[in-house]
């Protein structure tokens, strides 16, 4: 991984910038140019070094939300979870080895609209699904120093 990488990496897992620019600001810090740093960005998400750049909300401050499951005959995962992803508030959606194999956050304006859009996202894929909705909040720190020398991460 190149340096500009790196350094994207070590500055922004949080503090991302919050203005109409923010990638010209990242580059501003850094001494790059904005261009090198979305192309920086974009090499890191085709490598899946990365998965995405974005805020993380507080989700109860936002609207509703909540973990979803779903049980899918492992042949129709793929074609399953693409139909699930069609939908604008559906994010995280990850397989697991379990017989609830599909796994995936909803997100919406409100609660009505967030149960409207699991009703929809079951009548599109044939599949119901168990809506796990939290009930008490952790904080995880999810940033990560890295050790770029070793390559190995710390929390």
């Amino acid at each position: 991984m190149n340096e500009l990488s790196q350094k994207l990496i070590d500055r922004y897992q949080k503090g991302f910038p919050l203005s109409s620019r923010p990638y010209l600001t990242m580059a501003d810090e850094l001494g790059v140019t904005e261009t090198q740093v979305l192309e920086s960005l974009a090499e890191m998400k085709s490598e899946k070094i990365i998965t995405r750049v974005g805020p993380v909300f507080d989700h109860r401050k936002a609207g509703a939300s909540t973990l979803v499951a779903m049980s899918v005959p492992q042949e129709q995962l793929n074609k399953v979870a693409e139909k699930v992803n069609s939908f604008a508030g559906v994010n995280h959606n990850y397989a697991r080895e379990h017989h609830y194999n599909l796994w995936f956050v909803v997100t919406a304006k409100n609660q009505k609209m967030l149960e409207q859009t699991i009703v929809e996202i079951e009548n599109a894929t044939g599949y119901s699904s168990m809506p796990l909705p939290m009930e008490r909040s952790f904080h995880i720190d999810l940033g990560f120093k890295i050790d770029w020398e070793k390559n190995k991460c710390h929390n």
